[in-house]
């Protein structure tokens, strides 16, 4: 597969058939974490974020299979990463509405630096 930087948001990748295909969606992924992190929690229903992690949480997971270096900073982020997308760390029915709110705060935000980092490293604008 050969990676093509483009000069907007987004990357693009064409296969050896030449069909494009998008791995990272920058201002969608861009977008969806804005969207997570400014909600509030006063005026934020469960049922609302209950329907944004499944998105930020795959975001996130794409994120984390793309090469974004070995530096510390970005191995640590790599760490928490996978620990807030481990199936036990995840808000259950039980979990509380403001954990849930955390929860889905904190994943929009370690999504949203991984982004910037994939962003730098493919010389494309930042998110």
């Amino acid at each position: 597969m050969i990676t093509v930087a483009s000069s907007g948001k987004a990357s693009r990748a064409t296969d050896s058939a030449g069909t494009e295909v998008l791995p990272v969606d920058v201002e969608t992924i861009s977008e969806s974490t804005e969207a997570a992190l400014s909600k509030q929690m006063a005026t934020s229903t469960r049922k609302d974020m209950d329907a944004s992690l499944p998105e930020i949480v795959g975001h996130l997971n794409l994120l984390l299979g793309e090469d974004l270096g070995a530096d510390e900073d970005v191995r640590e982020l790599f760490r928490k990463g996978y620990r807030l997308i481990d199936l036990q760390n995840r808000p259950t029915a039980e979990t509380p509405s403001f954990g849930v709110f955390i929860y889905l705060r904190d994943v929009a935000d370690i999504t949203r630096r991984l982004l910037w980092i994939y962003t730098q490293r493919h010389g494309l604008g930042a998110p």
